[in-house]
């Protein structure tokens, strides 16, 4: 008898708790060869210029170290010297 009580109490003690629950972040989907949408990190400025061709705008760059902004009809390549370290696909 002792049992099935110390057991109800704790199904009790669980429910007051209610169930689980988690969030959705919903992301925007890349094209199928996502892989190849934006330039990786660490691509050279002459091969993210030859596989993706000229930028429709270079901006100059600026601070220490020197941080260089292509811009793409589809995304934003940053450079620090002449290496990329971030490439953001425009909405």
């Amino acid at each position: 008898m002792a049992k099935l009580r110390t057991a109800a109490l704790i199904a009790l003690f669980l429910a007051m708790f209610g169930t689980a629950q988690a969030d959705t972040l919903k992301m925007d989907k890349m094209s199928a060869g996502s892989s190849d949408a934006r330039p990786a990190r660490g691509m050279t400025q002459a091969s993210v210029e030859s596989k993706f061709g000229s930028p429709v705008a270079i901006k100059a760059a600026v601070g220490e170290p020197p941080i260089t902004r292509w811009e793409y009809a589809n995304f934003v390549v940053f450079f620090e010297h002449d290496r990329v370290i971030h490439a953001v696909v425009k909405r």
